[in-house]
C-alpha cells in the first residue's frame, strides 16, 4: 500500500510541475514540440540553429550551456536577433527574469506585445528541416485550392 501511495504522490508532483511549466509558457506552447525535436536529434538541432542564425558551434554551445532547455536557446537567439541586442545581454536578462515568461522578456527587450514581431514569435519557430514546418508556413497550406482557371 505504501508503494502505491508513493507512486501516486510522484504522479501528482509531476502533474503539478508540468502545469507550472505549461502555465509559464502561455502563448509559447510550441516550445514543448521544439524541445522534443531537439532531444530526438540534438546534432540536427544544433545544425538548424547554426544555419538559421548564421553562428558557429562555439556560440551555440555557449547559449545551450546557459539555458535549461534547447528551445530556450532558440528563444534567446531569436530575441537577440529581433531586439538587435547581443546574445550575452539577452542571456543575462533571461537568467534574471526567467520566471516571468517569454512575453515579459520580449517586452523588456523592446519587442512590443501585439506587434508583428511579437505575434510571429508567438506563432512558432522558424527552424526548418524536411520534417518540420513553421506554423506560419503550414497554416496557409491549400489556401488557394480551387481558385484559378476553370
Amino acid at each position: 500500500m505504501k508503494l502505491h501511495k508513493t507512486w501516486l504522490m510522484v504522479i501528482i508532483f509531476c502533474s503539478i510541475l508540468s502545469s507550472v511549466t505549461i502555465a509559464s509558457a502561455g502563448d509559447f506552447d510550441w516550445l514543448k514540440d521544439l524541445n522534443i525535436q531537439a532531444q530526438v536529434d540534438p546534432s540536427g538541432f544544433k545544425i538548424r540553429l547554426a544555419t538559421r542564425f548564421n553562428i558557429g558551434d562555439t556560440q551555440i554551445n555557449a547559449v545551450l550551456s546557459n539555458v535549461p532547455e534547447p528551445a530556450d536557446a532558440y528563444m534567446v537567439l531569436r530575441l537577440a536577433e529581433m531586439s538587435s541586442k547581443p546574445t550575452d545581454s539577452v542571456i543575462e536578462q533571461y537568467k534574471s527574469g526567467k520566471n516571468k515568461g517569454w512575453g515579459v522578456l520580449a517586452k523588456s527587450l523592446g519587442i512590443k506585445p501585439g506587434s508583428q514581431e511579437f505575434e510571429a514569435l508567438k506563432r512558432g519557430h522558424d527552424l526548418h528541416n524536411d520534417n518540420t514546418k513553421d506554423v506560419d508556413q503550414s497554416k496557409d497550406k491549400g489556401k488557394d485550392k480551387g481558385k484559378g482557371k476553370k
